[in-house]
């Protein structure tokens, strides 16, 4: 009852994600419990029981939020009193992103071995930009020529598409402006020139002028570049992490990195790629250092109005 009142609100790949939890981790554990017997410690057992069957600790608190759910939803129903699940601790772990392995990045040189052979303007253009702007598969099929700002050399990220369907932004900061780099723009420009006119305004239409299929491009288009530039096979999502790395090794500040990728919180962005910015905060100390006992950086100290540090 719980998944058929939220499939009418949720996107297609969310519903599947749910469809997930309960049919591989909590039906078959919970379900042939009643729900006004379900409590606090078989809660706590199907917890112990998941972590022993190798359930990741981020995986296992997605899916708690939805074991949480679906007590909320008998008890909105007034099939039970309490909600048990609420008073759950949540299992104490880092994210997945931690492991250092998990970001399958391409170097630069790998990326211009990867664009000189995808001899298409259209995936070569839609190549160079998910490497130069970070923007989600979804955010970069869904793009129409009217979210360009060309004075000011930026894009508005306003939607995705995604499983043949346009939807807002999943969060307030997904919604957001990106910056462009000059050959970014050429490359833009030129493709713009040569893009078939569509209904849409697509900036990366298919062959019929309709949205593109993300598999049919990573399957037809992505993974036979890659095998033809001889480099590893990579999810199109990891150029969006070789966006980030890249401006990480450039010294990007770690607040604008954020407010680029459209992560809601600095959190999200620091435990992704926290540990690509050991280098750069190694520098930052020794450039603090250089600043307060060099000569040549008595500017550098704030004065007050009188011109006198208030550290003398």
């Amino acid at each position: 009852m719980w998944i058929r009142s939220k499939k009418p609100n949720i996107r297609h790949s969310t519903y599947r994600q749910y469809v997930g939890h309960l049919e591989k981790h909590l039906k078959p554990f919970l379900g042939d419990i009643q729900i006004n017997r379900i409590n606090y410690d078989s809660v706590e057992k199907f917890i112990t029981h998941s972590l022993e069957h190798g359930v990741s600790i981020p995986t296992l608190k997605k899916i708690l939020i939805n074991l949480r759910a679906i007590p909320t939803y008998a008890c909105r129903k007034r099939y039970i009193d309490y909600n048990p699940v609420r008073d759950i601790e949540k299992p104490k772990g880092h994210s997945e992103h931690d492991k250092n392995e998990e970001l399958n990045i391409l170097n630069p040189k790998q990326i211009r071995t990867l664009l000189n052979i995808t001899k298409e303007l259209k995936y070569n253009t839609l190549f160079v930009a998910a490497v130069m702007t970070g923007m989600r598969q979804g955010e970069l099929l869904g793009l129409k020529w009217s979210d360009f700002d060309w004075f000011n050399n930026q894009v508005y990220v306003n939607r995705t598409y995604n499983h043949f369907c346009f939807y807002e932004p999943k969060t307030k900061t997904s919604k957001r402006i990106i910056d462009l780099a000059p050959p970014l723009v050429v490359q833009l420009k030129k493709w713009k020139l040569a893009c078939p006119p569509s209904e849409l305004e697509l900036v990366f239409p298919n062959e019929n002028r309709k949205p593109m299929s993300a598999l049919n491009m990573y399957n037809r288009k992505f993974l036979p570049a890659l095998k033809k530039a001889g480099l590893r096979r990579i999810r199109f999502h990891d150029l969006r992490h070789t966006y980030a790395s890249i401006q990480i090794d450039l010294g990007a500040n770690s607040k604008y990195l954020q407010k680029q990728m459209g992560h809601s919180s600095i959190k999200i962005t620091m435990d992704i790629y926290g540990h690509l910015m050991k280098d750069v905060n190694k520098e930052a100390a020794s450039r603090l250092g250089e600043a307060i006992f060099s000569e040549n950086s008595s500017n550098l100290v704030a004065t007050n109005k009188k011109g006198i540090s208030p550290y003398s």
